[in-house]
């Protein structure tokens, strides 16, 4: 009897993308296409594990017609066991949908179907009917908040029990959080090409010429007071090719998260609960924190408003406005 034969569950629950189980079928939901791709690699390891003989055969729900899912379910001439890929469940055919219903009723047996779904309401009769089912569901959500990123590199350098320190996480996200699959990658190259722990230092000699990693640096210097440093990183910037946008983009998160901590009281846990940050964002805006007054909060705010506007099309000269931005925060500032 196969695995998926063995593991057949009958309480669905949401599983960890990072250790899907056997099930005889699996529901792979959400937008994120790298957490998809993870899940799945990994869930084809373990079944290759239990048979090295597995077959694998992928099929697209948008363009199935009827019948083909029960023909590949059907046991071969060397009863192989079998997984079975589907993809593009937010555009299933009507055929897919029938035929997938039918399918739940009997599983065959030494078959694991995994069904691939971006999101979106198509479909939804299918969806309820795996749950009802009780069939593993793994939640492929999008990363949209710093926090998450963060979680998702320290979640990799923890499973190869490395160790990165909250700066380079921090400096890691900024420079590449665009991407999780990006972001991923740079963590297996920091994990392979670095010992010991990873530090900023490692961080910006990868990936130090990224626009976000240069935008936070600056960012970093305005809010510190350091208008020297602050206007030559920036000029360098520009000077090679940044845009004015991010470089904005950047000083304005700064400057909201320092303005969300600035009279907040409680531990950085609580708080970062509280604001929707990271414990270690909230420390670092606190830092930050200790240089601004009220007044002063409220200039950088109103000369972001103004920059935003004017590197987005309002102004002809968006770098002046951008250097302009720099100079009124880093001013603002106590040293």
């Amino acid at each position: 009897m196969s695995p998926a034969a063995r593991a057949a569950p009958r309480a669905g629950g949401t599983a960890d993308w990072r250790d899907v189980p056997i099930a005889p079928v699996v529901l792979l939901f959400g937008p994120e296409e790298y957490i998809a791709s993870r899940a799945l690699d990994g869930l084809r390891k373990k079944l290759r594990a239990h048979n090295p003989e597995l077959e694998l055969t992928t099929l697209d729900a948008g363009q199935y017609t009827s019948g083909k899912l029960g023909m590949i379910a059907s046991p071969s001439l060397f009863s192989e066991p079998k997984l079975i890929e589907v993809a593009g469940l937010s555009a299933m055919s009507d055929d897919f949908l029938v035929d997938a219903l039918a399918y739940l009723k009997d599983p065959a047996p030494d078959v694991t179907l995994v069904l691939i779904h971006s999101g979106g309401a198509r479909g939804k009769k299918l969806v309820d009917a795996l749950k009802a089912a009780g069939t593993p569901r793994v939640d492929c959500l999008a990363l949209k908040k710093d926090q998450d990123k963060a979680a998702f590199v320290s979640s990799e350098f923890q499973l190869v029990r490395r160790r990165i320190d909250a700066p380079a996480v921090r400096a890691l996200v900024a420079a590449l959080g665009a991407s999780l699959a990006e972001l991923a990658a740079a963590c297996q190259q920091l994990i392979a090409d670095t010992t010991g722990t990873v530090d900023t230092a490692a961080v910006d000699k990868y990936y130090g010429g990224r626009v976000e990693a240069t935008a936070f640096r600056v960012a970093d210097a305005a809010l510190a007071g350091n208008g020297p440093v602050a206007l030559s990183t920036l000029r360098h910037a520009l000077a090679t090719g940044v845009d004015p946008v991010p470089l904005v983009a950047a000083l304005a998160m700064k400057i909201r998260q320092v303005a969300k901590v600035h009279s907040a009281r409680g531990s950085s846990a609580q708080l970062a609960g509280e604001l929707g940050m990271a414990p270690w964002q909230v420390d670092a805006a606190r830092r930050d924190a200790g240089h601004w007054s009220g007044d002063g909060l409220i200039a950088a705010i109103k000369v972001l408003a103004e920059a935003d506007a004017q590197v987005k099309g309002a102004a002809k000269d968006p770098v002046y406005a951008v250097e302009r931005a720099v100079i009124t925060i880093a001013t603002s500032a106590r040293r």
